[in-house]
């Protein structure tokens, strides 16, 4: 039996342990970990206390937990999800299929959803709209390998998007904007504010986090060469699975020295 020492809770010393494991490559991605009373009477603890750990252990997105079979040590790599600064001509951002391409992951899509609504209050203001304005909702899951990775909802004003039909068959931003582009509505500049924050109870269903547990809300909104707003996308990620990067050059001139 491993010794726990006092005062330190033992769930959290248990979670330590398995934690320093999983890191260490003792448990490999994809590995089983051992049962909770299989842990239970390694640590001399009841199941609820193991159960506790695991716990920690799912929230810091290290395990998953799948009903009547245990944790899992997570086994989807970091994605990164690039942006670069300034745009340059002629070249694609990176999209969510290169990237989990790249990871050696198979990416998949599912559209859940393009209705013509009513816009939300926060995405009015946004969209420097009314609140009775209706918009196209595009909503779309993404995962990789078949785990659910991504939530992403565009807000597209119906008189930029024309009708549902531009969201038929389903694609990713870059050409939904070429689609856009091509009824005469070409974005020329994005902005994206990132916040970290709880995810709701369907945010964690989605992702198979717990319950607010933090999360990226990337919302980008894409204008044209007049400053309107055509499209608000939010995208929610796990922020244990995702890491944001930001490219740019240096716009700054380089400085002449002189002589007095």
């Amino acid at each position: 039996m491993d010794d726990l020492q006092p005062p330190r809770a033992r769930y959290r010393q248990v979670a330590d342990r398995l934690r320093q494991a999983i890191q260490a490559g003792e448990y490999a991605p994809g590995e089983l970990l051992p049962s909770q009373p299989e842990l239970a009477r390694r640590y001399g603890l009841n199941q609820t206390s193991i159960n506790r750990a695991i716990a920690l252990l799912r929230q810091e997105g290290l395990v998953r937990v799948e009903q009547g079979r245990g944790a899992y040590v997570l086994d989807l790599p970091t994605a990164r999800r690039v942006r670069r600064i300034p745009h340059r001509d002629g070249e694609r951002v990176s999209t969510f299929a290169s990237e989990m391409h790249r990871l050696g992951l198979e990416p998949k899509t599912d559209l859940v959803r393009a209705v013509v609504t009513t816009v939300p209050g926060p995405v009015a203001q946004l969209l420097g709209v009314e609140g009775d304005q209706q918009v196209l909702v595009r909503e779309r899951r993404m995962f990789a390998n078949g785990r659910p990775v991504q939530l992403a909802t565009s807000y597209i004003p119906l008189d930029v998007a024309g009708s549902p039909e531009v969201a038929d068959p389903d694609t990713n931003p870059a050409a939904l904007y070429d689609r856009l582009a091509e009824q005469g509505h070409r974005p020329v500049r994005f902005m994206e504010e990132i916040e970290v924050r709880r995810a709701t109870p369907t945010e964690a269903g989605f992702l198979g986090v717990g319950d607010g547990m933090p999360v990226f809300e990337v919302v980008r909104v894409a204008y044209d060469q007049d400053g309107r707003a055509l499209d608000v996308a939010v995208n929610v990620l796990s922020s244990y699975q995702w890491r944001l990067v930001y490219e740019w050059d240096d716009a700054t001139p380089p400085r002449k020295d002189t002589v007095s």
